[in-house]
C-alpha cells in the first residue's frame, strides 16, 4: 500500500505508472509461450470453466475470439460445445463511431471479421445481447480479488455494470498471469471468478 501521505494525485498517477510496466511486461512474458503451450493451457482452462455449476446451467454465454498473435487464452473449440448443449453464444463488438462495447449473438463464429481493432467481431447485423448469464473475459494480468489488467481500453469495465449483476463475469488467464495485486484505478470492474490453467479463484475482497 502506498504511503498515506502522498497526494492522491500523485499515488494515482503511480498506480497507472505501475500498471503501464505490468501490462508491457505482461505482453512480453506471453509472446514468449509457444502456440501448443497455449493450446493445452486453453483447454484446461475450456474444462475448468464447463465444470462450473454457473456455467453449465447458463442459457447464454459471452466468449472472445483470441488474437493468435498476442497468444491469447484459445476457448475456440469450446463454441462448438456450448452450441451443442443449446446455448446461445454471444462476442463483443464495437462500435466503429461510438466506440462503445457490446455483445451480439452468433450463429456461426466462420463470420467473425477483424474490424480494425485486431480482433474478430460479429457483424452489427447480428442481433445484440440484452442480457447474458456469462461473461468470459480476457485478461493479461488477473488478482485474487478479481481486478485485471487488460490491453488499457476499457472496454469491458465500461461495459460489464450493464450485463453484470446479473451476469456471472469470469476472467481467464494462464496461471502465470495471476499476480498477487494489480493496482486498482478508477473503473476498473473486479470480476466474480478467475479461471487458470491450475485453478478457480473465487475473489474473498474486491477492495
Amino acid at each position: 500500500m502506498l504511503d498515506e501521505d502522498i497526494d492522491p494525485a500523485v499515488e494515482l498517477a503511480l498506480r497507472y505508472r505501475a500498471k503501464a510496466a505490468l501490462r508491457q511486461r505482461a505482453r512480453a512474458l506471453r509472446n514468449t509461450i509457444p502456440r501448443s503451450a497455449v493450446i493445452e493451457r486453453s483447454a484446461s482452462i475450456a474444462a475448468r470453466l464447463e465444470a462450473l455449476p454457473a456455467f453449465a446451467s447458463a442459457r447464454s454465454v459471452a466468449l472472445f475470439w483470441p488474437i493468435e498473435n498476442r497468444n491469447e487464452v484459445d476457448l475456440t473449440p469450446l463454441d462448438a460445445r456450448l452450441r451443442a448443449q443449446g446455448k446461445r453464444v454471444a462476442y463483443p463488438a464495437i462500435d466503429p463511431d461510438t466506440r462503445v462495447m457490446t455483445f451480439r449473438f452468433v450463429d456461426d463464429p466462420a463470420g467473425l471479421e477483424e474490424q480494425g481493432l485486431g480482433f474478430r467481431e460479429p457483424a452489427v447485423s447480428l442481433p445484440e445481447a440484452e442480457s447474458l448469464d456469462v461473461i468470459v473475459v480476457p485478461a493479461l494480468q488477473v488478482d485474487g480479488r478479481g481486478h485485471r489488467i487488460g490491453y488499457g481500453a476499457g472496454f469491458y469495465d465500461r461495459t460489464i455494470p450493464r450485463f453484470a449483476p446479473p451476469a456471472l463475469t469470469i476472467g481467464v488467464a494462464f496461471s502465470f498471469q495471476l499476480i498477487v495485486e494489480v493496482p486498482i484505478t478508477p473503473g476498473d470492474v473486479p470480476l466474480a471468478l478467475v479461471v487458470t490453467d491450475q485453478q478457480v479463484v473465487e475473489p474473498t475482497s474486491t477492495a
